[in-house]
């Protein structure tokens, strides 16, 4: 199994509302509709017969039915030629236990009597099932309703249905919307979810079976995404014999491999059960309106009218930053104070009240709390990308006596000296992450981080100290241990001849954690 379980740009100038309100829609229709349409489902359904009298009617043709149903026939014979080849030579596998039953019987008259009861059946579960639920609200191509072009998007027909669906909206909506506003995305959206519907009866026409579910909405925004980010980096999960495998793989090839296995799926009909032809549909729709919106200058003017709104917001919401600053500059510094601690009880995230409230704590001498906003105003130049600035913030932690960062922040501290070749400085701090919080996950993935720069600058014995250790921690590293074993792998690979692992003495830093390891 291959799953997506994030990418690169999970970020967004505003709250995604309307991708949340369209998850929030879809499960409270889910959990309201799912015992109505597992209870129909389960029934007989039009479709199920339908697929029967195509089946006995291509392994003997000779059998006779009414016009409708011939007309059925020669339009199933048209579409999916080989398909019906199969069932003519009777090669295909048996589908279910009434496929097993007719392919043993031989007497003509039984055939026939096999036939008139499915023709007849068929008739009468297409008047029954005129008036359910599904052939009410979920999408039948033989005769949709103007309705079930929005309200099939909304219904799904199992958990992992649902799940995945919502999974994958989330991943592509989330950006989308940021990019392209909210009312452009909602258009899109429940336009997609239409054509690709559309799309999937055009396909399949005179097919009873109704279709439902997200899917075709959600493979636009795939569509749109690819066109959109072609270059960002997707973290995929494989479980491969029950072991889970984690890589990264840009959009740009990602993407149109999952759609080439949806052309594939299509030749086999719909005995797959999937409307794999709605979500090429909707794929490609979103791909186009990507284009069109990107070229028309919709997208143009619709991010320059989020930008005022999010800078017009911002200055009001500012307003009491000014005001401290004001009170600063008349030396009303716990005034100052108390002003920006409300500001930021409002809006935890504004970096410039942090920052100003950093100043005002310097003012006051009250290093504690001056520390206390720095390593917030580090953590936050690292959100923004800033490297060079949160490694500012740290220097001044460190010159006033401050203690260690968070585990978290000072992971992304490491990163960020990586990221800026600075890799001495990177592998220092990464011993002292390791050191600080030996119980902590970051504590393992510092040790990781150290032996990947002991490789790049071709010390494989510390390298392998490094993974040896990362392997034998008490922290859980399940999701890690094929990273640990390559590495070990590439470490002692890279040694000298002769120079095999000799358990050397370990780092401070893997000292203090191996020790916690084994005590535990």
């Amino acid at each position: 199994m291959l799953i997506p379980i994030g990418h690169e740009n999970m970020t967004a100038r505003r709250w995604p509302v309307i991708t949340l309100s369209l998850i929030a829609i879809n499960v409270v229709v889910f959990l309201l509709t799912f015992s109505t349409i597992e209870e129909q489902a389960q029934g007989p359904q039009p479709g199920d017969v339908k697929s029967h009298i195509l089946m006995l009617a291509a392994m003997h043709p000779e059998l006779t039915v009414p016009p409708d149903i011939q007309q059925m026939i020669e339009e199933a014979k048209a579409r999916q030629p080989k398909l019906w080849e199969r069932y003519q030579n009777q090669s295909v596998d048996i589908a279910d236990p009434w496929h097993a039953k007719v392919t043993l019987m031989h007497d003509a008259d039984v055939l026939q009597g096999e036939m008139d009861s499915l023709v007849s059946e068929y008739a009468q579960l297409n008047v029954e099932s005129s008036q359910t639920f599904l052939q009410k609200y979920a999408f039948v191509p033989a005769h949709p309703t103007p309705a079930s072009y929005l309200t099939a998007n909304f219904l799904h027909g199992g958990w992992l249905h649902i799940i995945f669906n919502m999974w994958f909206l989330w991943l592509a909506g989330l950006v989308l919307e940021d990019a392209w506003g909210r009312v452009l995305y909602t258009i899109v959206y429940l336009m997609a979810g239409a054509a690709a519907l559309q799309i999937h009866a055009w396909a399949n026409p005179g097919s009873t079976i109704p279709s439902l579910g997200a899917s075709g909405a959600v493979a636009a925004l795939m569509g749109a995404f690819l066109v959109r980010f072609p270059s960002t980096q997707i973290e995929m999960l494989l479980f491969f014999r029950f072991r889970p495998y984690r890589f990264q793989a840009q959009a740009y090839w990602l993407l149109p491999l999952w759609l080439l296995n949806e052309f594939v799926g299509t030749l086999w009909g719909s005995l797959s059960g999937v409307a794999h032809w709605a979500h090429i549909g909707g794929f490609i729709f979103g791909a186009l309106a990507a284009l069109a919106l990107k070229f028309s200058g919709l997208e143009h003017k619709a991010n320059k009218a989020i930008q005022a709104k999010i800078e017009g917001d911002a200055l009001t919401a500012d307003l009491p930053v000014v005001q401290a600053s004001e009170l600063l500059e008349k030396g009303e510094v716990e005034e100052a104070i108390t002003v920006l601690k409300n500001f930021l009880a409002a809006k935890p995230d504004s970096l410039d009240g942090w920052t100003l409230l950093q100043q005002t704590y310097w003012r006051k001498s009250d290093l504690p709390a001056y520390s206390e906003a720095t390593t917030k105003v580090c953590a936050m130049h690292l959100k923004a990308r800033e490297p060079a600035l949160a490694w500012q913030d740290y220097e001044d932690l460190l010159n006033v006596g401050g203690g260690k960062m968070p585990a978290a922040t000072w992971l992304d501290l490491c990163r960020a000296a990586e990221n800026m070749q600075n890799l001495d400085r990177a592998l220092s701090e990464y011993q002292k992450l390791a050191a600080a919080y030996p119980s902590e996950k970051q504590s393992l993935l510092a040790q990781i981080g150290a032996a990947k720069i002991c490789l790049k600058q071709n010390r494989p014995q510390e390298a392998l100290n490094f993974y040896e250790a990362a392997k034998n921690s008490a922290i859980p590293h399940l999701d890690w241990e094929q990273t640990i074993e390559a590495g070990i792998r590439t470490a002692k690979a890279s040694l000298a001849p002769g120079q095999g692992p000799s358990s050397p003495k370990l780092v401070p830093a893997l000292e203090n954690t191996r020790a916690k390891g084994q005590g535990a």
